[in-house]
């Protein structure tokens, strides 16, 4: 196996004590460790905001990981072949904020750490995804970062299959706390990469038996280790204070083809003399006078934000040392061929394939010739076989739904444990591993992920869209069955405040795309979303094809658009979204019946029609009445209906029966929308005419 390991020096012995050169520079390892913990203590301190206990008690792991282990480059955050290290424990950022400072990261000054927790700095509370160099996840929602880190060490070994050692070939590293591991998706995850194999992911655990309230005993008795294995995992428990122990662990632990748990028993707020091992180390700053008595406690006689010469040397060797590693990589990359570089650096950057225009325009133009009555989960299905054909760095999945969501393109092979030569993943029942899984696969680079399962489950997967939206990044949910359209399986599975709650998410694509064009023409927009997750609703029931003409741009893309325009005046607009809007079709051949013109309006995405302009969504909206038309409830529908504008939907929750019969008892019918059509055109007359 070809390697670009870094070199470091072993440790001699457990004694903190001991000298550790690093180029000109002597330090000892508590002399480094205790620079992490100081600069933390100081810069919560100034901030009167922060969490210390965890920094202080797990400065030790980290500097063995950081100066003996981790393979990084300050000088090139991003080098595709870096180890990837997760703070899982998000609240514990300081950790994060030292070490970045210590080893040299352009992004984390020592004026960035002192205005920690401040409007703009570097260094906020939680670390946060692409606000600052280094931070490979935003975490601090408990259990998060564990989850997403799977689906980095996910991401790494098929990355590896498709490239080969050259190419990916590390390792990803967590630490992670009690809270995390409390946390349900922890069980989902460690579920999946046990199952999987992931034996590049290592997970540092900080068994500090503390956590806010007090003792974990108070509401947790579990043995972690015991979990871990019965999951299939390499375990120990080792002292996080001893370096040699550390060291060692982290050494035979990368040797094993196992996923890994090193449980670290510390002391949360190690050094202080009156809160560490209490839960008062863990959310607040120490205080002046107790953090003078640490000062004391562990010989550190220096000013705050202060660091010896020394010791700063020596970290910043540490930080130095991979640009060697880095160098051999790319020395090695460079020889192969052209072709072979380019498809790599191709799937890191997430381009779309040469002929993925070409293939994208051919299933659209398909559908609108042949204009098939088919569900959109259906016609889902069809641009996915296109996709994966055109696509090489595709990745689908779905959470034990594969057949109802029809995520499985014909030409995916799907993994196996320990092989990774495949494009498709069986997530199981574990809706929000996946979706967190997911987030990780998209920030490790070199794949396009999608996972499917039903609406009603977003509930289960909600955290981790979440976190992509605030991360920004390109992962595409297939949330089937999206109305009461499902029929018998009744309101347990009904989704009716889904597409609402969705759409409050900042920064997420949600599409109900209402026929098979539409439905390509999501999929094309949410592959083209760099910056953005996507959900993509689709329907159980047959929908008619009522696109005929593919041939000019993506109507999707502007997110609402006309349908049908009367000729001549308008006297109401009908706005309706997916399932609903062959409803309102027939509802406006209906009031042509009795001379009203009506326009129709497709709003598949309402975040795309948000971002155009006035003038654009005057036109489409028009200056009359306007209904709206969803088998959902209201939620923010009366932005695009105005005042006098009405909702047809739902009120409450579904109930169990076949679909037509639902749409007429709940009162969702051409009829009803006509009806209300003229009850909005009477009333706006009658207004007018006072």
């Amino acid at each position: 196996m070809t390697s670009d390991l870094i070199a470091f020096p072993a440790r001699a012995a457990s004694d903190s004590s001991k000298p550790v050169e690093a180029g000109s520079a002597i330090a000892t390892h508590r002399e480094m460790a205790n620079a992490i913990r100081f600069l933390a203590i100081d810069a919560i301190e100034k901030a009167n905001s922060g969490h210390p206990g965890m920094p202080m008690g797990m400065a030790d792991v980290a500097t063995v990981l950081f100066s003996d282990f981790l393979k990084f480059d300050p000088k090139d955050p991003d080098w595709p072949n870096r180890d990837r290290f997760v703070l899982s424990a998000g609240h514990g950022s300081m950790l994060l904020y030292a070490l970045l400072f210590l080893t040299g990261y352009e992004d984390v000054t020592l004026d960035q750490l002192k205005t920690f927790r401040q409007w703009g700095s570097k260094t906020p509370g939680h670390p946060e995804y692409g606000h600052t160099q280094g931070v490979e996840t935003t975490t601090g929602p408990l259990g998060q970062g564990i989850a997403t880190a799977v689906g980095m060490a996910l991401a790494e070994r098929l990355n590896n299959a498709r490239f080969g050692d050259d190419f990916s070939n590390h390792f990803t590293y967590v630490i992670c706390g009690d809270g995390c591991l409390m946390e349900g998706i922890s069980h989902e995850a460690i579920s999946l990469a046990g199952h999987l194999g992931l034996g590049r992911l290592i997970v540092l655990f900080d068994d500090n038996e503390i956590s806010i309230d007090g003792s974990t005993s108070l509401a947790c008795s579990d043995d972690q280790l015991a979990r871990f294995a019965a999951s299939g995992w390499s375990v120990r428990r080792i002292d996080g204070h001893d370096p040699k122990a550390i060291a060692k662990a982290l050494a035979e632990e990368r040797e094993t083809d196992r996923p890994s748990l090193i449980a670290c028993r510390t002391k949360i707020g190690f050094g202080s003399p009156a809160r560490q091992g209490t839960e008062k180390a863990h959310g607040a700053p120490l205080g002046p006078a107790e953090v003078a008595a640490t000062r004391a406690a562990l010989d550190w006689p220096y000013a705050p934000f202060e660091i010896p010469p020394a010791i700063l040397q020596a970290w910043q060797t540490v930080g130095k040392r991979g640009h060697a590693a880095h160098h051999a990589w790319s020395v090695r990359v460079s020889r192969h061929d052209g072709s072979a570089r380019a498809r790599f650096y191709e799937a890191l950057n997430g381009d779309l394939s040469s002929g993925y225009e070409d293939a994208i325009r051919a299933i659209r133009a398909s559908f609108a010739t042949e204009r098939p009555s088919v569900a959109t989960r259906q016609a889902s299905q069809q641009v996915i076989d296109i996709l994966a054909e055109s696509l090489p760095n595709l990745l689908g999945g779905s959470a034990d739904l594969t057949h109802s969501n029809l995520t499985h393109a014909k030409s995916q092979t799907s993994l196996r444990p320990g092989s990774f030569h495949g494009s498709y993943i069986h997530y199981g029942i574990r809706e929000h591993g996946m979706a967190a899984a997911m987030n990780g696969i998209a920030l490790h680079g070199g794949l396009i992920p999608y996972g499917g399962t039903f609406l009603t489950f977003a509930d289960y997967s909600r955290p981790a869209i979440r976190m992509a939206a605030l991360m920004g990044l390109r992962v595409i949910h297939v949330m089937t069955h999206d109305s009461i359209g499902l029929g018998e399986d009744g309101p347990t599975h009904q989704p009716v405040e889904h597409l609402a709650s969705l759409r409050a998410i900042p920064n997420l694509l949600v599409f109900r795309p209402a026929d098979a064009v539409e439905t390509a023409e999501a999929w094309d927009c949410a592959l083209r979303a760099l910056g953005q997750p996507s959900v993509l609703c689709l329907s159980r029931q047959a929908l008619p094809t009522f696109r005929s003409d593919a041939k000019g741009g993506n109507k999707v893309a502007c997110g609402a658009y006309l349908a049908v325009c009367p000729e001549g005046r308008r006297d109401i607009t009908l706005i309706a979204t997916g399932s609903e809007v062959a409803l309102a079709m027939e509802a406006a051949r209906l009031l042509a019946k009795d001379g009203i013109r009506a326009a129709v309006v497709s709003a598949p995405c309402f975040e795309l029609f948000a971002k155009q302009s006035d003038e654009y969504r005057a036109t489409v909206l028009g200056h009359c009445p306007r209904i709206g038309i969803e088998a959902a409830v209201q939620g923010d529908w009366s932005r695009w209906l105005g005042d006098g504008g009405e909702f047809i939907g739902m009120t409450g929750f579904g109930a169990s029966a076949p679909a037509s019969v639902l749409y007429r008892e709940f009162g969702i019918t051409p009829q009803a929308i006509a009806a209300a059509a003229m009850r909005r055109i009477h009333h706006s007359r009658t207004e007018g005419a006072t």
